[in-house]
């Protein structure tokens, strides 16, 4: 598949929307400037005019004293008349011819003006093109050897573990054993995290290149969540943290696919398990919200300060040295996963009380 056949990425859509938000905006201030520019002229021209006029009707007043006191005789009064009269008729012709020069003048400028903009504009188009047909060769070999590392990692990494596993299984229950246990449980936990870095990854990719897919049905949200806090329950529990689920019905449809916002919540109670110390609670609720479905991860763990919360969802944005929950691609990836779906994602946090996360997805009609 050649770059041209390639689906836009979201980056080139708002570059585009932006690059026509501001030359509709350069069109428009050009118009008001060129409407400036001719009324002014317009109105120096009227005020020319009309100042000739002036001056022409008190020099014939003049002349008009003159014949009256002078008993000019009739004939050479209507001489003086029809001089009058052709003199109007050629000034008309000659403001009428004027007139419409100049409007030919600036119909021409005009003219000028929009082919000039029109080819800038043309040639500004092809530059951006070639960069990005240069840029999606680029990206497309990128995925490409992304996608082959990536596959080659991960059966590298399966048979890591699966040497792991088998140690565990083999390993004697004397002290050498145990600690043979330990070391190979460290490394199926090491194998793990590598290997949900490079899901990340391969996530990251996707939504740069627009093709993060998600398949929402009607799925059980309350189903969900207690799916998801029986898996965490062994770490939180192995930390010394209380790990709850806040459900007040049995049954909650939304619209979601099952995997991606399994992963959501993952993201969210893997920070929240690493801040939250010994000793501390974890509640993840799901609540009806209108036409939405709204989940919830809270936490008692390190807070973020209200001018950080907005950045924690940034790809590679480390909140605070000491704070590495900004930091990596699951809060990012998340946040992509639940717009994907139609919802939002927001955090609200207290210094002294922890974290609460938040999302939303749409709600789904009950079976009639």
């Amino acid at each position: 598949m050649g770059p041209k056949d390639k689906k836009p990425r979201p980056e080139q859509d708002r570059t585009d929307q932006s690059l026509r938000e501001e030359r509709q905006k350069t069109d428009d201030e050009f118009s008001r400037t060129r409407d400036d520019i001719e009324v002014d002229a317009d109105a120096v021209v009227q005020r020319t005019r009309a100042e000739a006029d002036t001056s022409q009707r008190a020099t014939r007043a003049e002349s008009d004293e003159h014949l009256a006191r002078n008993d000019a005789p009739q004939q050479e009064r209507q001489s003086v008349a029809r001089e009058r009269s052709n003199e109007d008729a050629a000034l008309a012709r000659e403001r009428a011819l004027s007139d419409e020069k100049l409007l030919q003048e600036r119909e021409a400028a005009k003219s000028a003006l929009s082919s000039l903009l029109r080819l800038e504009r043309a040639t500004t188009d092809q530059h951006l093109l070639s960069e990005r047909e240069r840029s999606d060769e680029s990206v497309s070999a990128r995925d490409d050897f992304l996608g082959m590392v990536s596959h080659d990692l991960r059966t590298l990494l399966g048979g890591i573990a699966m040497r792991a596993a088998m140690l565990i299984r083999n390993a004697s229950d004397d002290a050498v054993g145990q600690r043979t246990r330990k070391d190979a449980e460290s490394i199926q936990h090491f194998t793990a995290r590598m290997n949900r870095l490079i899901g990340d990854l391969l996530d990251v990719a996707s939504i740069e290149a627009g093709k993060l897919t998600v398949e929402p049905r009607p799925e059980d949200a309350i189903r969900l969540v207690r799916e998801t806090v029986e898996a965490f329950q062994p770490s939180a529990s192995a930390k010394g943290i209380s790990l709850e689920s806040a459900v007040a019905r049995d049954s909650l449809l939304a619209r979601f696919d099952h995997e991606r916002i399994l992963q959501v919540l993952a993201n969210l109670l893997s920070n929240a398990i690493k801040f939250t110390p010994e000793g501390g609670r974890i509640s993840i609720r799901v609540e009806p919200a209108d036409e939405e479905v709204r989940f919830s991860v809270a936490d008692t763990g390190m807070g973020i300060s209200e001018e950080r919360q907005g950045r924690v969802f940034e790809r590679f944005w480390q909140a605070l040295e000491i704070d590495k929950r900004g930091l990596g691609l699951g809060l990012y990836i998340s946040r992509c996963i639940v717009e994907a779906h139609g919802g939002r994602i927001w955090v609200e946090s207290d210094s002294e009380a922890g974290s609460r996360f938040f999302f939303t997805l749409p709600r789904a009609p009950a079976p009639g």
